[in-house]
């Protein structure tokens, strides 16, 4: 997959694409359904597939001290596009220029003229352009008019409620990793690199790997399964606690995680911790002793936890294309 961080001097061969459009925040079954239906029609038209976004976030770029929300990193995002089988990435950067500039502007200046599109996807709640003026009926009219294919995906919805980041938020707010999983069709992720910490666990008998989750939206506070991905591919089941590590007394929250039968040092090393299912929330102990003696529990717990089948690694596959044409 090419990654394209502007709109200028796009090469031939990456222009008259089908592109999808959307943000697509967690990557979940309803984004995949936008991307799928574009990567259908491109096949149809025997061209690329293309996804359109912005970074950062428009909620971060409007009020950046705002509690972190982000279900996936632009990394990560990146890494579920590439598998799912998209072609081109167009990342725009969301500054004032790409905020003031007309619904109009955006489809005539960038959508058509510097990339070449040939049909737009989206859903149906996609809003664009200054003041967030551009809908679907901006769009409607525009391809009317300059002659581009539109297609605008309808509300999916599982049971009663619809797919939505929004939705996903709150679940995993509430510590419900598993069900976000199956929402998103995929099990839900923190990257980052490994930092320096103050060794407690390693004093204790249960070294932890400390991630920072800057960024990302914060889990309910407490005690998961989860399974880590380490520098050179290999997975490892552990435990991970996510924090303010009360029985110390520390104010920050950080992502700290035993790893299971692993003894090599992965300072500063990238890592991906795939949330698996919750354990218990955060508490705070009277001692040591009475700590060492719980994350023993909850380390045969999360291997109980891990062992089930619907909690396997490929219960839940990486999405991809092939699975909705």
């Amino acid at each position: 997959m090419r990654i394209f961080r502007h709109s200028d001097n796009i090469p031939d061969n990456c222009r008259g694409s089908v592109i999808a459009l959307g943000n697509f925040d967690g990557f979940h079954r309803g984004h995949q359904i936008v991307i799928a239906e574009a990567g259908r029609i491109a096949r149809e038209m025997n061209t690329t597939l293309s996804v359109m976004t912005v970074e950062p976030h428009p909620r971060s770029f409007f009020n950046p001290a705002q509690e972190d929300f982000r279900l996936t990193s632009f990394r990560t995002k990146a890494h579920l596009l590439e598998a799912f089988g998209v072609d081109q990435l167009f990342t725009l950067p969301f500054d004032r220029d790409l905020y003031k500039m007309s619904a109009q502007d955006f489809v005539l200046k960038i959508l058509l003229e510097d990339i070449g599109v040939l049909h737009v996807v989206t859903g149906f709640d996609y809003r664009f352009g200054a003041g967030r003026g551009g809908g679907t009926d901006v769009l409607g009219w525009l391809s009317e008019m300059e002659q581009f294919g539109l297609t605008i995906v309808e509300k999916v919805m599982e049971g009663d409620h619809i797919y939505s980041s929004t939705n996903i938020r709150e679940s995993l707010r509430q510590g419900r990793v598993r069900e976000v999983a199956d929402r998103l069709g995929h099990w839900w992720c923190v990257e980052g690199h490994v930092i320096q910490g103050d060794q407690r666990g390693r004093t204790i008998g249960f070294p932890t790997a400390n991630i920072s989750m800057d960024g990302y939206l914060k889990p309910l506070a407490g005690v998961y399964a989860v399974r880590v991905q380490v520098a050179d591919g290999e997975v490892w089941q552990g435990v991970a606690n996510v924090g303010r590590r009360p029985t110390f007394n520390k104010k920050d929250v950080l992502l700290e995680v035993h790893l299971f039968d692993f003894e090599d040092h992965i300072y500063d090393h990238p890592v991906k911790v795939a949330f698996v299912d919750f354990i218990r929330e955060e508490t705070k102990f009277d001692g040591l002793d009475a700590l060492k003696a719980q994350i023993a529990l909850d380390c045969t717990t999360a291997r109980e936890l891990l062992a089930k089948p619907e909690n396997r690694q490929d219960y839940i596959p990486m999405p991809r294309l092939e699975d909705y044409l």
